[in-house]
């Protein structure tokens, strides 16, 4: 499963480091992919990866996914 996030703030590639280490530690994640330039978050997977828990993650980071 992917899910794909629009994150507005991201602005180079340390955010998108940021964003990986900190999406990657949740359970059940297998990818993560930062387009700086469109300012988008992709992230490959399984079912026990909810949404909440992933947006959670973004926000923690310093990283909100827009609405």
């Amino acid at each position: 499963m992917e899910t794909t996030f629009s994150v507005p703030n991201i602005s180079c590639q340390g955010c998108a480091t940021t964003i990986k280490k900190a999406l990657g530690i949740i359970p059940d994640v297998s990818e993560v992919k930062v387009d700086v330039a469109n300012k988008k978050v992709t992230v490959s997977h399984g079912d026990r990866a909810k949404d909440k828990a992933l947006e959670g993650a973004l926000a923690d980071a310093g990283y909100p996914a827009a609405h």
